[in-house]
This record gives structure tokens, C-alpha cells and sequence, in this order.
């Protein structure tokens, strides 16, 4: 690794991550909570809205970050960018936004960091749990200190599987997964906040994620995170994930087999 991301210089930021993760979540639930109902959105498309708190989310994360380290590079869910040469941020402010919009408390504040073509860092704020959950690449994954892992989970019967889905993929190729699932008697759902998503199979809760599509800030912080906890992933490779988004699959290790049929479907290979 090159010097200037040594284990020091991680440690640094990853605390700030968490610490600015907590506090922008917070921050967050208590602008939703005040302004109830009358919550101010802006609809740019069927299931993409920004809110007010979006963008300040965004640009707390950003000015959090970037004033301790500013030789960094930030790509964001609302302001974009894109990775550098340097260490790159890679940030959705409210994952989870149209939950978030409904009061529906499934959604979080995600961060991840980026260096020399390795996900090193990733901290998410779990609003449901109001607490954060982390990891630094090859350290492991935990809540607020607390170790979290992944489920062990063998028998397809007793798995509990969730499925991310947007209008941007083929919806009968969901359907058909949906089936295969139920033909093998698991039980499966869709929550709508791929970061969480992701959370809930690094702390066992959920023995499957599956989304054919997402962008990087989406997955990138949750992925880490599910990886260090033991989950299998699958995923592409990390400059095609940053330039064009795509599929992710996260799995208990004891079901992995129970799900290569899913990465059969996307070409991937298990990690």
C-alpha cells in the first residue's frame, strides 16, 4: 500500500467517517421528524427523489471530510465526481431516500473509501438501530466496537433473502428469481435501501442481497462492511463499479451454493 494510506492514515478515516456518518444520520432523522408531513420533495423521476435533506446531507459529508483531508476526491450521490488519483470518497447521503420521505425508518447514511484500486474503508449509518456500522479492508466489521457476522445458515429452508429492484432492470427477470427462491422454500423481501440491505447480511439478519443494478455510492460502504463481517460477495470489478454502477450479491457462506445460480445469471464470480 502506498504510504500515504497506511494503517494510520486509514485509521483516521475511518473515524471521521463514522463519527460524520452518525452525526449527518441524526441529523437527518431529526429534519424529517420536524418537519413531518410537510416534508418538501423534488420528483425527478418515478422512484428518484431528492429532498432538502439530501442535499444537506451531501454537502455535511463533504465539507466533513474534505476539510480533514483535503488532498481527497469525493463522488457523490447529489454533486457527483468521480474517482482520482488520490483517495476517493465514494457517498450516498440518504440511502434509502423514498423510505426516508414515508417515514419508513429502512435507510442510511452511506460512506465508503476508495485507494489504489481497493475498497478500504466503509461506515453506514443504520437509522432503524441509530448507530453505525464499519470496517477497514482485512480488520473485520462492528457496531458501534460490537463484532457483527454474517449468518450460519445451511439450510435453504431457513434462510431469509432480500431483493433490491428498480425500474431500471427487467422486472420478470426479478420475478424469476423471486420463484426460484420460493421454489426452494426461502422466504425473501424488498426493503429499498441497498446499504441497510447490505448491513442485515453482515449482522445475520438476512442470509441474502441480490440487486441487478446500483450505482457505486449505493453499495460500495455496505459491501466492505458485509465482506469483513464473512459474507460472500460478488460483485464487478472496483473501476468498472465506479464508472457504471451494477450488480451485487452478498450471501451467508453457508448458502453461497444455494445462490450460484444468481451469479450464473450475472457472470460473476464469487469472492
Amino acid at each position: 500500500m502506498n504510504s500515504a494510506f497506511d494503517a494510520t492514515a486509514l485509521d483516521a478515516r475511518a473515524a471521521a467517517a463514522i463519527e460524520i456518518a452518525r452525526r449527518v444520520g441524526r441529523d437527518a432523522a431529526r429534519f424529517r421528524a420536524d418537519m413531518g408531513s410537510g416534508l418538501k420533495v423534488e420528483n425527478k423521476g418515478l422512484q428518484d427523489f431528492v429532498t432538502v435533506a439530501d442535499r444537506n446531507a451531501e454537502q455535511a459529508i463533504r465539507d466533513g471530510l474534505l476539510s480533514l483531508f483535503p488532498q481527497d476526491t469525493f463522488m457523490g450521490e447529489e454533486t457527483g465526481g468521480s474517482a482520482g488519483g488520490a483517495g476517493t470518497w465514494v457517498v450516498d447521503p440518504i440511502d434509502g431516500t423514498t423510505n426516508y420521505i414515508r417515514g419508513f425508518r429502512h435507510w442510511g447514511v452511506s460512506i465508503a473509501f476508495c485507494a489504489e484500486g481497493q475498497l478500504e474503508i466503509g461506515a453506514v449509518y443504520d437509522a432503524a438501530k441509530d448507530s453505525v456500522v464499519s470496517a477497514i479492508r482485512g480488520r473485520g466489521a462492528t457496531r458501534e466496537g460490537d463484532p457483527v457476522r454474517a449468518a450460519k445458515t445451511s439450510d435453504p429452508a431457513n434462510a431469509m433473502c432480500i431483493l433490491g429492484h428498480s425500474r431500471k432492470t427487467s422486472f420478470d427477470e426479478h420475478l424469476a428469481v423471486s420463484r426460484r427462491l420460493h421454489e426452494r422454500g426461502m422466504d425473501y423481501r424488498r426493503m429499498g435501501a441497498a446499504a441497510i440491505d447490505l448491513l442485515r447480511v453482515a449482522e445475520g439478519a438476512a442470509d441474502l442481497y441480490y440487486e441487478r443494478h446500483l450505482n457505486a455510492w449505493d453499495m460500495l460502504a455496505g459491501v466492505l462492511i458485509a465482506s469483513e463481517a464473512g459474507a460472500k460477495i460478488a460483485m464487478p470489478e472496483l473501476p468498472t463499479l465506479l464508472a457504471n454502477g451494477g450488480p451485487v450479491v452478498a450471501c451467508s457462506p453457508g448458502l453461497a451454493r444455494e445462490f450460484e445460480f444468481i451469479l450464473e445469471i450475472e457472470g460473476l464470480a464469487s469472492s
